[in-house]
């Protein structure tokens, strides 16, 4: 399950996009009755250069959730006065709000089903005792949604086109350009509601499931919207505490002005908890030397320290994370020196819900391939890239650096290596890599699923591997349509056949 879209300006949230099924030249290991595209997307009257142009001038305009006398009032009785005093002089400095979680939502967007927005409400139709295939794309240009279906659990079977093993679940979250397929067995003669919820909470995309046409199922209430908390900005202070380790504080970007408080430059986040016994170090097999210098292949790429101990395939960076020089600047107000391990976590306003609601919400580090790995080399380098932004001043970019002013990142053709995203800021981003796979790892060496798509969550780092086995020139970049004019990269994959 793959989609198209436009790459000229913002024409995709005008509508210019679509789904592609390639159908497999073997048999499909994925079995269903019938099946269904569902194409999730979000929708404005108005023109997208008129948002980006509002974002600009004010980048918290569509923000209606910051925190009023109510809210002090709910937290001096909670927290007591003196909590309450440090937190809100804490996101003053920064000159954050802790309810920022999307940057355009409901106010401006109306979240659409195949075209449908939510009083349409498009309808599937399937036999009772069915097993249904829905193929879910998110064409979305600014929207992260939560789907899932009450009353029915859905089992995945593939992300971004490619096959994985069964994981069954009852949410997940789905970011622009991801696709995920799912398998649905309603046994019931009855409807259900196939419900998108975005991220921050302020509208949802929904249809219908039925073995009637004209039966409609109950739309179920949005939950609870979330709010940022200190692991959002890298400071996860019980597992510090779990580690027996001090907080430190807060040191300020060199580069920030005052009041642009550096907010995530502590992270007291999550040890490493994965059993290191899966790195399969016996699977390591031939690997170049870690101190080989690419700047003879014209590397303008930033490789992590010679000394530091590259990891085999699967188990993901062991390196200490590194900020560059390019990042002390106005243009990046936070960085976060110790980011948690985003494969684990489900996601801001998904974390608690397996407690709260009981409900199972797919992780990445579930996702195993179903085939074995094709390239079962060990990486011969790691590429760590800051993503990093202001969001007062809505500039986004990598490394502190906008893609007009950025180097091509230089790939040598035919190396594997391991690519480290540190998310220095406190958005989520979807970070799309045309030409080649993003091979996430998730601890598995002979099953590493393969994306084209991958969320960084709010001050955390994630690593995947990547075969650079395609000569061109390839866009790598955040799949938020108004951060990818700054959070962008051309990747170039030089040598091979003429």
């Amino acid at each position: 399950t793959y989609w198209y879209h436009s790459h000229s300006g913002f024409q995709e949230q005008t509508g210019v996009y679509g789904a592609i099924v390639i159908d497999p030249a073997e048999p499909d290991p994925v079995q269903a009755d019938r099946e269904h595209v569902v194409v999730l997307s979000d929708w404005t009257d108005q023109a997208p250069e008129a948002l980006y142009a509002r974002l600009k001038k004010q980048s918290h305009y569509y923000n209606r959730r910051e925190r009023t006398v109510g809210d002090l009032w709910q937290d001096l009785r909670e927290k007591g006065l003196s909590a309450t005093w440090q937190d809100r002089a804490m996101w003053n400095r920064m000159r954050m709000s802790d309810s920022d979680i999307a940057d355009i939502n409901g106010l401006a967007y109306t979240f659409l089903v195949n075209g449908h927005s939510p009083d349409d409400n498009w309808r599937a139709l399937f036999k009772a005792g069915e097993t249904v295939r829905l193929r879910i794309i998110n064409a979305a240009a600014m929207t992260l949604f939560d789907l899932r279906i009450p009353g029915l659990e859905m089992t995945v079977v593939a992300a971004d086109g490619q096959n994985v093993e069964l994981v069954t679940v009852d949410e997940f979250r789905i970011a622009p350009a991801e696709t995920y397929d799912v398998l649905v067995r309603p046994s019931a003669d009855r409807a259900y509601t196939l419900f998108a919820q975005s991220i921050d909470r302020s509208g949802y995309a929904c249809a219908t499931l039925s073995p009637n046409s004209e039966w409609q199922a109950e739309i179920p209430a949005m939950d609870h919207a979330p709010r940022l908390h200190h692991r959002d900005m890298g400071m996860d202070h019980s597992a510090m505490a779990m580690a027996g380790a001090a907080h430190a504080g807060h040191t300020p970007n060199p580069a920030t002005p005052p009041g642009d408080m550096d907010h995530g430059s502590m992270n007291h986040g999550k040890m490493d908890q994965r059993d290191m016994s899966r790195d399969r170090d016996s699977h390591a097999g031939h690997r170049p030397p870690a101190e080989m210098d690419h700047r003879h292949h014209g590397m303008h790429s930033r490789t992590v320290p010679s000394d530091a101990p590259i990891a085999p395939a699967g188990a993901g960076s062991r390196a200490v994370i590194s900020h560059p020089a390019s990042e002390n600047n106005p243009g990046v107000d936070m960085q976060a020196q110790m980011p948690t391990n985003g494969l684990d976590d489900p996601g801001i306003g998904l974390r608690e819900h397996a407690q709260r609601y009981g409900r199972r919400v797919l992780r990445y580090s579930q996702l195993f391939n179903l085939g074995k790995t094709l390239d079962r080399r060990d990486p011969e380098r790691e590429l760590a890239i800051h993503l990093t932004g202001n969001m007062s001043r809505y500039m986004w970019s990598m490394d502190g650096v906008m893609f007009d002013d950025a180097e091509p990142i230089l790939l040598r053709f035919g190396e594997r290596l391991r690519i480290v995203l540190i998310n220095d800021t406190m958005m989520t981003h979807p970070i799309h890599l045309h030409g080649l796979w993003s091979e996430l790892e998730t601890g598995e060496p002979l099953r590493i699923p393969r994306k084209h798509t991958i969320i960084v969550q709010p001050g955390s780092k994630i690593s995947y591997l990547v075969s650079a086995d395609a000569v061109g020139r390839w866009a790598y970049h955040c799949h938020l349509s108004f951060h990818m004019p700054g959070m962008f990269r051309e990747v170039r994959v030089i040598g091979g056949a003429a």
